[in-house]
């Protein structure tokens, strides 16, 4: 007799899309140490914006990054990796 149920419930769609922003989350948590990365929270209670707030003055200029997506949070830190980057150069 098998240990398993023969037939699995449907995932749900909610709970893959709550799994992919949470690994995208600690993607982005692994990759921008330099800032604290969070989700808002929305008037309605579910998450909303992607959120960073510097706290290396050496991995970006903007005290705080807000973007809709977990890419466009990516790409706008890697930008901001890049202007700190310029900015200490330009300072020595």
């Amino acid at each position: 007799m098998p240990t398993e149920w023969p037939n699995q419930a449907t995932p749900n769609p909610h709970e893959a899309d709550a799994h992919a922003a949470d690994e995208a989350l600690a993607e982005l948590r692994r990759d921008f140490t330099g800032h604290r990365i969070w989700r808002a929270v929305r008037w309605d209670g579910r998450l909303g914006d992607w959120v960073a707030s510097l706290h290396d003055p050496h991995a970006g200029v903007e005290p705080t990054v807000i973007r809709s997506s977990a890419a466009a949070l990516r790409e706008a830190l890697v930008n901001e990796a890049a202007r700190a980057e310029v900015a200490r150069a330009e300072t020595w």
